[in-house]
């Protein structure tokens, strides 16, 4: 498909920023599954944007502001042309090995409640990993209820209250892959139909390489997932993420528009 996206986040603040200074993960980046054809970031206030590439691969653009700053609007726009590889993404921008997506991070903490559901859904899938995240996807879509509204969960409290946000759902789905020794990140983007998203991405082997698994859609992606950055965990790939020094209340509204061009 060929998808025409933009991702709008308004700042206003009600006593004038002195100074922000803001890290953007707004660039997807070209993929088996994905082709960047234009992509565009404008910010409202006169500044430079400075591209670095971090240390996952993602394209990053960091800029600072001085001050008085009543609002401030980041605007990333253009268009993917994605295909349906099943979620198989074999070779990817890799920079760090394989045993760095192996750890736990605060977000994705295993504990005991954690290691042992995956033992058990392992064991019953005989041991294949690949069987094995599909099996985990399909019991935390059916037995997790997505809520927008609910507060940060870690994994272990999630499986207790069985709601969370996709965030969390994500971050557990990570935990459980990542107590069974599978490198797994964590990939954020959006979906076709207009929304922020994020599933995992388990490495299966040489043959495989990387594969997405999504536990609240309970699919692999397809041409409907935009891939927008990975990481360990959602502090990693965060849209936006900085600094802004102000004395009164700020307000923060995103939009994401994702229309359909035309079937590629």
């Amino acid at each position: 498909m060929r998808l025409a996206i933009t991702h709008e986040t308004v700042y206003r603040f009600d006593r004038p920023a002195a100074r922000a200074i803001q890290t953007l993960r707004l660039t997807p980046r070209n993929t088996e599954a994905q082709l960047v054809d234009t992509w565009r970031i404008d910010v409202s206030q006169d500044c430079h944007l400075a591209p670095v590439e971090d240390a996952f691969g993602n394209l990053t653009h960091t800029f600072s502001l001085d001050g008085p700053i009543d609002e401030l609007v980041i605007v990333a726009s253009g268009e993917v042309v994605t295909e349906d590889t099943s979620g198989v993404l074999h070779a990817t921008r890799d920079r760090l090995p394989l045993m760095a997506f192996r750890r736990e991070t605060e977000r994705t903490r295993i504990e005991p409640a954690v290691r042992a559901l995956a033992a058990e859904v392992f064991d019953a899938a005989g041991g294949d990993p690949l069987t094995t995240l599909h099996a985990l996807m399909r019991r935390l879509a059916a037995t997790i209820e997505v809520d927008a509204e609910a507060a940060v969960t870690l994994p272990h409290d999630l499986l207790e209250t069985r709601k969370g946000r996709v965030d969390d759902v994500t971050h557990l789905f990570a935990a459980l892959a990542r107590s069974l020794d599978i490198p797994t990140r964590f990939a954020a983007g959006w979906l076709a139909r207009g929304v922020a998203h994020s599933w995992i991405e388990a490495h299966l082997g040489p043959s495989l390489g990387w594969v997405g698994f999504d536990a609240v859609e309970n699919s692999c992606p397809t041409d409907g997932w935009i891939r927008r950055a990975i990481g360990l965990d959602a502090l990693d790939t965060a849209a936006v993420r900085g600094v802004r020094t102000h004395l009164g209340a700020e307000t923060e509204v995103t939009r994401i528009v994702v229309q359909e061009i035309s079937r590629a």
